[in-house]
């Protein structure tokens, strides 16, 4: 193949790699929303993949479930209902206590405030606040709140909470704002809220599908930095009081307390790598803990969320597993990814990395597609979408990091797309340029052969058996004087040239070149073709026959009859585009090539239309009428040649049977250097009045009165001629 086709092609699909690459990596940057929806969902397939993996048991969750509804009445229940239930946790030596729960509102069932709703005056009535403050107080209990993001809302007020921590923002620059903001909070009563050690807020933020896939672990109000639920349980058991929040460029970088590093996302979020689907952890109905009706053994030392998986309640939310999912069950989650510290994060330079993957994917395929067969296209493009999901799979779950999933999987398939478009624009090129090169050279067999193996290196110069053609019109110099003007001329040529060049291509040979009146022709290159011998021959004698018709017409009109000569060899020879840059063609060189035209100029020496080797002869599988003409050396080669003539296909008359018979009897006694028996029967045949030939037997003749004066040394039966024709 031409190098300089190989780097244009290469270049071209390079080029072609790298604009969609461009595109996409633009697509990537500024409008990295766009996809989002999509992404999320292939990695929640990842998740669902993966399937369940085990927590590491410090987590338990106290349900306030549908069975504790049923027995200790509707939410809200009276506070020392959930005292007793906080109280018998401590009692179990539960390690740490968090609320998945507000308790924005005084517990109107308390006795105090049904004896103040009716103005009755009675020491020492019960205040359930008051008892549950002290409940707080006196356990390990982290109490729950919510932040507030829309400055409307009724339940708004203006407090925050107190935490006993220092939160402190390293490396951010002026102006950097990446954290949530609220506008307000939602707390716990005042006398509650007092009397808790610190508290955390729960806000779960579904993404815009509606799926928790990240929780923030901080939220900034009015200029100060608060934590969450989960990150304040972690806080409290691992004794920080300092927590840092670290930024770069891109925002927050991860969350640091002591030795604990938390990556996170740019604004403070940390990715929930799920352990699976609802109750992953160990549940306990609330009422078994109000009634004690538990293993204590289960519950000590561990972190004891109370939350809800009631429907009523609505703190169901929709994860990467299922679409019902308790809110509480999320947080138990968080905590557990950080003392396992097996998060998953999108790293600060991880755009670059996706970028990297785009450009990688887009040349990988857009080049194995396009030089690979047509029907593995589909086969190379599941093949490689498989790949790199398990890549993305590994690297996801092996080592925490989240690369993105859209814009691979859609990079391979716009690729294969756009791949397979260009080859087929590419083919229809080449085929036109295939088509415009041999469409008035070869037939439609060989060209479809040849359209059929575009990519093959047909064209590539190679040596090759070929059967070559050469026909040339016997005193053409004459005609073309006797024509009156030029346009007359190439008018009668055409005439003679178009059926010739028709029989050649109807037999499936190629067309190589017309010098003047010659034509050039050969068979079995570029396409190979079936006994392209026979096919060489048959062609010829049917422009043979074909010369008759067309001299009847030539005759009617007045116009000089044509005789011809071909000469046919068969043999190796150089084939392949040839000629300079820019200007090339396909054609055949070598000896053979140069035979066949010296086996076309001796026929008007044998009085011979037709003439073929014996390298012809012995490639023939038809059955033919053949004289045997002479063994010679022609001028240019060392090695002798038999030419033979081809006289006709099949059967033919017995006048002639009996004349080639006498003749090839006659040349046997020549070889065997018996000149004056040989004699006699070429002057037999010369006075036959039917003879069909005029001057083989003259030729001979001469041969044998030289030989009989002059008798050869070492007689091999070899002519050498001295001149082309």
């Amino acid at each position: 193949m031409n190098l300089k086709r190989v780097f244009k092609k290469f270049f071209t699909y390079f080029s072609v790699a790298l604009i969609l690459s461009i595109f996409l990596s633009f697509l990537y940057v500024f409008f990295p929303n766009l996809p989002d929806s999509f992404d999320n969902r292939l990695r929640d397939y990842l998740f669902t993949i993966r399937g369940e993996i085990a927590n590491n048991n410090s987590v338990i969750i106290i349900d306030i479930d549908e069975k504790s509804l049923q027995e200790l009445g509707q939410w809200p229940w009276s506070r020392d209902k959930v005292s007793k239930i906080l109280n018998n946790l401590t009692k179990s030596n539960v390690g740490l206590i968090g609320m998945d729960i507000v308790f924005a509102e005084e517990d109107n069932s308390s006795p105090h405030k049904v004896f103040e709703k009716y103005n009755i005056q009675k020491e020492n009535i019960p205040n359930y606040d008051l008892e549950f403050a002290k409940t707080i107080a006196n356990t390990p209990t982290i109490l729950g709140y919510q932040f507030e993001f829309e400055k409307n809302s009724k339940y708004i007020n203006k407090k925050a909470p107190q935490i006993p921590a220092i939160f402190i923002e390293k490396n951010k620059k002026l102006g950097q704002r990446y954290l949530l903001e609220a506008e307000g909070t939602i707390l716990n009563i005042p006398l509650l809220q007092d009397n808790s050690y610190s508290s955390g807020f729960f806000n779960n933020i579904p993404d815009d599908s509606g799926t928790i896939r990240s929780v923030p672990l901080i939220i900034s109000y009015n200029d100060m930095i608060y934590p969450s639920l989960a990150l304040e349980t972690i806080r409290i058991l691992s004794d920080s009081k300092r927590v840092y929040i670290n930024y770069d460029d891109e925002g927050v970088t991860n969350i640091t307390m002591n030795d604990i590093v938390i990556p996170t996302d740019r604004h403070g979020r940390i990715l929930v790598n799920f352990r699976g689907k609802e109750r992953n952890f160990k549940y306990f109905s609330a009422l078994d803990i109000y009634n004690n009706n538990f293993n204590k053994n289960e519950i000590k030392g561990r972190i004891a969320l109370v939350g809800t998986s009631a429907a009523g309640l609505l703190d169901l939310r929709a994860t990467p597993f299922e679409s019902i999912y308790p809110g509480v069950e999320v947080h138990a989650n968080v905590i557990d990814n950080i003392i396992e510290g097996d998060f998953i994060y999108k790293a600060s330079w991880i755009d670059g990395a996706n970028i990297a993957i785009i450009f990688f994917l887009s040349i990988i395929v857009i080049f194995l597609i396009t030089y690979t067969p047509f029907w593995l296209t589909p086969i190379i493009s599941i093949f490689l979408i498989f790949i790199t999901t398990t890549f993305i799979y590994q690297i996801l779950f092996k080592y925490g990091i989240v690369l993105n999933i859209f814009f691979p999987l859609f990079t391979i398939i716009s690729a294969s797309i756009l791949a397979t478009l260009f080859d087929y624009f590419y083919a229809i090129k080449k085929e036109e340029a295939i088509k415009e090169k041999f469409a008035s050279k070869v037939s439609k067999e060989v060209m479809d052969r040849l359209l059929k193996d575009m990519d093959s290196n047909k064209f590539q110069a190679m040596e090759k058996e070929v059967t070559i053609f050469f026909s040339d019109i016997r005193g053409f110099t004459k005609i073309s004087e006797e024509m009156d003007d030029a346009k007359n001329l190439i008018t009668y040529l055409n005439k003679y040239m178009e059926p010739m060049s028709n029989i050649i291509v109807k037999y499936q040979g190629t067309i190589d070149k017309y010098i003047g009146d010659a034509i050039m022709a050969y068979w079995n290159a570029p396409a190979d073709v079936e006994n392209h011998a026979d096919k060489a021959v048959q062609a010829s004698l049917e422009q043979i026959n074909e010369l008759s018709f067309l001299n009847k017409k030539l005759k009617e009109k007045n116009l000089p009859l044509i005789d011809i000569g071909i000469g046919i060899n068969t043999g190796l020879a150089i084939v392949g585009e040839m000629g300079s840059i820019g200007r090339s063609d396909y054609t055949v060189i070598g000896d053979a090539i140069n035979l066949g035209a010296r086996l076309e100029s001796l026929c008007k020496y044998y009085d011979s239309r037709l003439n073929i080797s014996n390298f012809t002869k012995k490639e023939l599988k038809e059955k033919y009428i053949f004289r045997f003409l002479d063994k010679v050396k022609v001028k240019g080669k060392d090695e002798a040649v038999e030419i033979w003539q081809v006289i006709a296909k099949g059967k033919v008359h017995n006048a002639l049977i009996e004349e080639l018979e006498s003749y090839h009897n006659a040349i046997k006694l020549y070889k065997e250097t018996n000149f004056k028996e040989a004699l006699v029967r070429f002057k037999i045949l010369e006075n036959n009045e039917k003879k069909t030939n005029k001057n083989i037997y003259k030729i001979y003749i001469e041969r044998c009165e030289e030989f009989i004066i002059s008798p050869p040394e070492n007689f091999d039966g070899i002519y050498e001629h001295i001149t082309k024709g």
